[in-house]
């Protein structure tokens, strides 16, 4: 147990980091377990060692945040002045792809629109592409219901009404055929009777 409770790994890089970086560094070689145990031991006493000698320079220039510059000091006193070099290029490196990623966030910026306004520009834009979908497929449904209905209609038309035969006659005319009518029913009625009444008698 480290101080303050702290369990090892608490206090320690991720083993997995640590054994990427000696694969990366040794691809052909075999290490031991115990030999990357003692490699990311080595780490983290390096670690804390650099962050406690930065601290106190940060400390003593009456600072509240440890930068860049207290770190390449702290090198310098440990008597790691041979890594200044390497720490130097990967801090110009770190600030040339802070830059580009500043740059594309203030294009962002730039136009005045913070990013969540944008993603909810973007879902607004969604939704009415979805209402406008659905207005052109219910018009394209009214329009086939009324071609339906305009065809239903022609086929109507083409049927012709039976003519009414007493249409256009006058009084006299329809008492006529009245007349013509009851007289055709009656004969046929004789007719009838004078049938039945043959049969009977044979």
């Amino acid at each position: 147990m480290a101080e303050g409770g702290l369990a090892d790994d608490d206090i320690s890089l991720p083993r997995t980091a640590v054994n990427k970086l000696i694969k990366e560094m040794l691809p052909n070689m075999r290490i031991s377990n115990d030999a990357r145990e003692l490699v990311l031991n080595c780490c983290t006493e390096f670690i804390h060692l650099l962050a406690a000698e930065a601290n106190e320079e940060c400390t003593r220039q009456s600072k509240k945040t440890i930068g860049p510059e207290h770190i390449l000091v702290a090198l310098k006193g440990l008597g790691f002045d041979h890594y200044v070099p390497e720490v130097e290029d990967v801090l110009e490196d770190y600030k040339v792809q802070a830059t580009q990623n500043k740059r594309k966030a203030t294009k962002l910026e730039d136009l005045g629109i913070p990013e969540e306004e944008l993603l909810r520009q973007q879902e607004e834009l969604f939704a009415q592409a979805r209402m406008q979908q659905m207005q052109m497929d219910q018009e394209e449904q009214a329009e086939a219901a009324a071609a339906a209905a305009a065809a239903a209609s022609a086929a109507g038309d083409a049927v012709q009404p039976v003519a009414d035969p007493a249409a256009g006659m006058t009084a006299t005319q329809r008492q006529l055929a009245q007349f013509q009518a009851i007289a055709a029913g009656a004969t046929a009625a004789g007719g009838h009777m004078a049938s039945l009444h043959s049969t009977g008698g044979n």
